[in-house]
């Protein structure tokens, strides 16, 4: 079975260099062979050089064939006999891929290691450059929404919708009305806002009455006994009319007009009473209720799920949304931050390292199991024979060496000796 990664590791040109160096191994330890049996067949009466290149010969053969021994036990039995402590690869794999694990966890994958390294690394600066690159914001809030369109597929509208509706009603009714309602009406007194809120109501009222004059005229008409000319009708009703035109006018251009004063009061008196009076709590928290069972109310908390889930999803794929601008925004301004804040950076910096040394605490474990049980599953054959192919060149070139410098040490040797006799 040939594995991925075994498949990743082949390389033809590998594979033709390793012939070549085993060519060149095999090749010198023939030549030295030769060489031998030549100086053999000679014999010591051609001369007393032959002894020395004799020497050097046959040390040259026993380095060859101890380094090929060697370096061939690694990966098979050497002329296929069941040599013990040969086949080191084949045989070993599993305990080499487990110590392999340990390895790793034990010498890089470890806090103190990570922190070194992060040290040096300026983590808030990379990723706001990585973030402010020329497209990147965009890129990223169009993957963003894409995301969040697949995330609301896999979503069950019908189990949702419900589930949703149930619990913005539940809390709702769980929540009292009574201090929302009196904060609400604070917030709008403290900002002076109830006075605006008056204001349109007085000029929308003066509005009003002006496009509704003849209307109330007739209606006045109407009322009024028929003994009563009309020109007296007309006198009464320009005269009350105007003056309550004059009135709400009056109280629109004074903002401390008594009846402006005596709104502000009861406002914040009602304020007080729906805090300290059960009663007048009660009576919002009946209303809540009613409204809450009103068919049109329980028909658009059934609608929320779909509504806001549509809106959202909508907005997210359109990239001239306000959404979508407002994420680019983000992601800009995060990048500026990362880049210039020293107080976003450095919490950056540190929270990275915690996070980097979490991991490696929490995780440094499955990572050794992964390479160990991963090296487990690969066949055994095939990866010797991957090995070889990513490491044996050099071991080709430790046969050369081993024949050279036998050779050189034989050499070395018998001179000695000579010299000694």
């Amino acid at each position: 079975m040939t594995t991925p990664l075994a498949e990743s590791l082949d390389d033809p040109q590998r594979a033709r260099d390793l012939a070549k160096m085993k060519r060149l191994a095999t090749g010198l330890f023939v030549l030295a062979a030769l060489v031998f049996l030549g100086c053999v067949l000679l014999g010591e009466e051609a001369g007393s050089w032959v002894g020395y290149v004799r020497a050097t010969a046959e040390a040259s053969m026993v380095g060859a064939l101890a380094d090929w021994f060697a370096v061939t036990a690694l990966f098979r039995h050497p002329l296929r006999l069941p040599i013990p402590h040969t086949a080191i690869i084949p045989r070993k794999k599993d305990q080499i891929g487990t110590s392999l694990g340990t390895f790793v966890r034990e010498n890089f994958l470890t806090r103190a290691v990570v922190d070194e390294r992060l040290a040096t690394v300026d983590v808030p600066g990379r990723l706001g450059e990585f973030l402010a690159a020329p497209g990147r914001a965009e890129r990223l809030a169009g993957d963003a929404g894409a995301a969040l369109g697949g995330l609301t597929d896999l979503l069950k509208d019908d189990e949702l919708q419900p589930a949703v509706a149930a619990f913005v009603d539940r809390k709702l009714r769980e929540t009292p009305a009574a201090p929302a309602v009196a904060r609400g009406i604070e917030l709008v007194v403290d900002g002076d806002r109830h006075q605006e809120v008056l204001s349109a109501g007085l000029t929308g009222l003066a509005n009003f009455l002006a496009d509704n004059r003849l209307v109330f005229r007739t209606r006045l008409g109407d009322a009024s006994p028929a003994w009563v000319p009309d020109w007296v009708d007309d006198r009464v009703f320009d005269r009350v009319f105007d003056l309550l035109q004059g009135f709400l006018a009056e109280v629109g251009a004074d903002s401390r007009h008594e009846l402006r004063r005596s709104y502000d009061k009861r406002l914040r008196a009602y304020v007080h009473t729906l805090r300290t009076d059960p009663e007048a709590a009660a009576r919002v928290e009946r209303f809540k209720e009613e409204l809450l069972d009103h068919p049109a109310v329980r028909t658009w908390s059934g609608s929320l799920w779909s509504t806001a889930k549509s809106a959202v999803v909508t907005a997210a794929a359109d990239p001239d949304s306000e959404l979508r601008a407002r994420v680019v925004g983000l992601i800009r301004s995060g990048a500026q931050l990362l880049q210039t804040d020293p107080t976003v950076r450095e919490l950056v910096q540190r929270q990275s390292q915690r996070a980097a040394g979490y991991a490696v605490e929490r995780f440094s474990g499955d990572v050794a199991d992964l390479v160990g049980t991963t090296v487990a599953r690969w066949d055994t054959e095939e990866t010797s024979r991957r090995i070889e192919l990513q490491v044996g060149r050099d071991l080709q070139w430790i046969r050369v060496n081993g024949t050279v410098v036998g050779g050189l040490a034989g050499l070395v040797i018998y001179t000695v000796a000579q010299l000694l006799g």
